[in-house]
């Protein structure tokens, strides 16, 4: 057997270097990094010899840079991904909220901390932490409870069988998501013969499941029994690539579509039977289809509390849910039928045994009055001096959009917002809603763009989101890599806020004028994002706003464009009842008002068929 001598940090990096997708690409693009003592040393030599192969990226922040990665992925509808680094200590922990990220929203990244000596003899080494009871801890631990494969580097030759594990994880349509390789730094730079034939390019087939034949049948069997099914289509719709295939079998059976977070964009927004989005955010066209339905199609959805008003959507006493997913533990929630397969290919299988069977679409009139709804609190204001809403700015947003704009958000009012009005094309919605983390905008909308270079990548973030993680910014400027960052102005966390006073609390350290302070806040976020290379500019208007995203669109380098809204209004139509937990016991009327709608909602939920 001939071997070749490396350390194991070079190994794991040329390993990485020569896994490829079927079409001839690298599964992994390159490497996030922020060296520090635990890979600096190791794998920082190590990628500096491949640079050229597998190119590394300096970030700014550990979780940001790994946000960069988990939207790259997920621009990716899952069929490539990238690799990141950090050192020990603080520098591992900081990605531990990004592998959650990663980890609810089913996406893959590979995480490299680096970790404590394998061989403890200088210990405690600085940023060490030390475990009374357990000699084997270390930071990383945390990694384990957010990551699909964990494993610890503790020999060089234990990266000849960790490596296809994280491979086989990261491209496992029902496994996918995070995995955390802890790599003990005096092992990064221990040297192993290893087999040269480890080193031979692969090719990772992302699988696609087809359906037992038993589910299969019971499947037909409820659909063909069915007056009034809906299909709620995920983000499965997306990763399976399976848009065109949903397209055609809503319209060979004329059965409406609705719209998850993540599957928003997997139809048109125009398509005539996407009936919009679904849920606490939803349009009214797609809860009222929900609330009728006799038969709920979960296609690649697990079913989140903001898709089925915290199971009090789905009102038909006769409904039954089926659910196709990958993932059993997703297709078996809550009583489903389950049907285990690639929404592709489940799709088809359907489609050849319901053959020319027709339902009823549901009255279109849903469909236009809801875009009616729309277009009215997406109007510009008919004071152009008026402080604009969040809606009005998604509208301004709207109009200067083309059919390769591609908006994306996270956290706060946009989320809401976007999914409830924005009108989608076909691929042109990114929203991280699993997790709703604040500060993955910016980051993440460097990855889209990363992904998908031509797109038109408007990044909506409010001044609170903004305020978490804004760091990757100044990366996007020095690499070269242009998108528009819209920031709404409200003054705080103006969401959150609405929610506070909706359960009868009074508004208390959400908005800055309501917090703790000496001295009002002032924040210039022109000069802040002008700081760090943007170009950065104030709308004052609507129609200014407006006129700023088209002069955007031909920038070289990342445009920030910061508007004021008022944080009070938000849109009143659609959507339904979302539980939140209201007090029992309150001396504020308001409060116990509120409590007693919350008990009188709970009635409504349903639990399980």
């Amino acid at each position: 057997m001939k071997t070749i001598r490396l350390t194991a940090a070079q190994a794991m990096v040329k390993w990485l270097s020569v896994q490829m997708t079927p079409e001839g690409e690298r599964f992994i693009e390159g490497v996030w990094a922020i060296f520090g003592h635990g890979n600096v040393a190791g794998l920082g030599e190590a990628l500096h010899g491949v640079k050229d192969t597998l190119p590394t990226w300096r970030g700014h922040n550990e979780q940001t840079m790994a946000h960069t990665a988990i939207a790259y992925a997920k621009a990716k509808k899952r069929t490539r991904a990238m690799a990141v680094t950090t050192s020990i200590g603080p520098g591992a922990t900081n990605l531990v909220t990004a592998a959650a990220l990663a980890y609810v929203n089913r996406l893959p990244v590979l995480l490299i901390p680096g970790d404590v000596f394998a061989n403890r003899a200088p210990d405690p080494v600085l940023q060490q932490v030390e475990s009374f009871a357990d000699g084997t801890v270390s930071a990383n631990d945390c990694f384990r409870p957010v990551s699909r494969y964990f494993d610890r580097i503790t020999r060089p030759e234990h990266i000849l069988t960790a490596l296809p594990r994280t491979l086989r994880v990261m491209t496992d349509p029902a496994e996918c998501g995070p995995v955390t390789l802890a790599f003990c730094q005096d092992v990064q730079a221990e040297a192993y013969d290893y087999p040269e034939s480890f080193f031979t390019p692969k090719v990772w087939h992302i699988r696609r499941p087809a359906p037992d034949a038993a589910e299969l049948q019971a499947a037909i069997a409820a659909l063909k029994a069915a007056k009034n099914p809906v299909i709620v289509a995920g983000g499965g719709v997306i990763y399976s690539q399976a848009e065109a295939d949903l397209a055609a079998f809503a319209t060979a059976h004329n059965i409406p579509v609705v719209e998850t977070q993540a599957g928003k964009s997997a139809l048109p927004h125009d398509h005539a039977l996407n009936y919009g989005p679904v849920g606490v955010t939803g349009a009214s066209s797609a809860n009222i289809v929900c609330e009728a339905a006799d038969l709920v199609i979960g296609l690649g959805t697990r079913f989140q509390d903001f898709t089925t008003g915290s199971w009090s959507l789905f009102k038909n006493p006769n409904r039954r849910i089926l659910s196709v997913n990958v993932q059993p533990y997703d297709a078996a929630k809550h009583g489903a039928s389950a049907l285990v397969a690639d929404a592709k290919i489940a799709l088809q299988a359907l489609g050849a045994a319901l053959q020319s069977h027709k339902y009823t679409a549901p009255d279109a009139a849903l469909k236009s009055d809801w875009a009616t709804a729309k277009a009215a609190v997406k109007a510009a204001p008919a004071n152009g001096n008026q402080l604009p809403t969040d809606m009005q700015v998604v509208g301004a947003v709207q109009r200067s959009a083309t059919p390769q704009t591609l908006v994306m958000g996270a956290a706060g009012t946009m989320p809401g917002e976007l999914h409830k009005i924005w009108d989608a094309a076909q691929g042109g919605y990114h929203m991280e809603y699993g997790f709703s983390c604040m500060g993955y905008e910016i980051a993440g909308a460097l990855g889209i763009k990363m992904a998908r270079p031509q797109a038109d990548v408007i990044c909506m973030v409010g001044d609170g989101s903004y305020m978490m993680a804004n760091s990757e910014l100044a990366t996007a400027v020095m690499m070269g890599v242009p998108f528009t960052v819209v920031i709404t102005d409200n003054r705080g966390y103006g969401c959150i806020n609405r929610l506070q006073k909706h359960t009868g609390g009074a508004p208390f350290n959400n908005l800055l004028d309501d917090s703790y302070h000496v001295n009002p806040s002032h924040i210039d976020f022109v000069a802040h994002a002008g700081s760090m290379g943007a170009k950065a500019v104030k709308a004052a208007s609507i129609a200014e706003l407006e006129t700023l995203l088209r002069d955007a669109k031909s920038a070289a380098i990342p445009t920030v464009i910061v508007i004021d809204t008022d944080p009070a209004p938000s849109t009143a139509a659609g959507g339904t009842w979302w539980e939140v937990g209201v007090p029992e016991v309150s001396t504020r009327s308001a409060v116990n008002e509120a409590r007693k709608n919350y008990v009188s909602a709970k009635q409504k939920q349903r639990l399980a068929d």
